[in-house]
């Protein structure tokens, strides 16, 4: 069940995994997974090893449930 936590997401910008998680309440592996099925958004890498989640692609994703 998506809860309506979306005030917990800054107006724009990005957010990390464990944001996106708060707000869509998945596990980390079902996350990951659906990226990878396309059932998720995908990320943007900001550095090699920093992957973060544009704010409007999260709120579109919860919006659409």
């Amino acid at each position: 069940m998506i809860t309506n936590h979306t005030q917990r997401l800054p107006e724009e910008g990005y957010v990390r995994l464990p944001q996106v998680l708060a707000v869509y309440p998945v596990s980390r592996s079902t996350w990951l997974a659906g990226v990878r099925s396309g059932r998720f958004p995908r990320g943007v890498h900001l550095t090699p090893r920093t992957t973060a989640w544009k704010v409007e692609d999260i709120r579109a994703l919860i919006a659409a449930q």
